[in-house]
Order: structure tokens, then sequence, then C-alpha cells
């Protein structure tokens, strides 16, 4: 895994290790992924579309293209071969909360 991830793969087995991906499902099936990230902030991963709101990927993977994705995404992918996700059900309007909350960070 180093060799085809980088520095991503040990930080994102241990994010596996530690239960820190939760996929967040919404009654209609919409889902999105929160990774407590090392210092204890939560980020939100949208594997559909490989994309992560931690800072890394912003800088590292989109703005370098350095790398292909950021350790919090790496563990959700691997979460989700392992099997090792917790799981979250929220209604619509919590998940709607949750994706703006996102973009009001950013914002």
């Amino acid at each position: 895994l180093k060799f085809i991830f980088g520095s991503s793969a040990v930080p994102a087995l241990d994010l596996v290790d530690q239960r820190s991906v939760t996929r967040v499902r919404s009654p209609s099936g919409r889902t999105a992924y929160q990774v407590l990230g090392s210092s204890g902030k939560l980020y939100t991963c949208y594997s559909s579309c490989h994309f992560c709101t931690c800072p890394a990927f912003g800088f590292t993977v989109l703005q370098k293209s350095e790398s292909l994705l950021c350790k919090h995404i790496l563990a959700v992918y691997l979460s989700q071969a392992m099997g090792a996700c917790q799981e979250l059900t929220v209604s619509e309007e919590q998940l709607t909360s949750i994706l703006l909350a996102e973009e009001e960070d950013e914002g």
C-alpha cells in the first residue's frame, strides 16, 4: 500500500484501526463519509466524487497535484473494502445540515 499510496498509507491504516470512518446515510440512500482526523477534526469525504474537505486534500491534491488522495479518502476506501465503517442513519435534514456545515466552514 505504501508503494502505491505513498505517505498517506500508514496514517490511513491508523484511521481504519481506530474506527474513525463513519458512513452517514439518509433514508433516500444519499451517503457521505465522516472521518475523525488525527487532529480531532471531523472531515467529510465523498467517495462517489473522490473529494475530502481537509486542507491537505485542497493543497496537495487539488492545487499541487502531488498526490491522488489524502489519508481520509484512503481510509474511507480501505474501510469500505474491509467492512470496517461505522454506520449512522440520519434524516434528510440532518444530512443536509452536515453538508452545509462543511460549506460554511470553507466559505
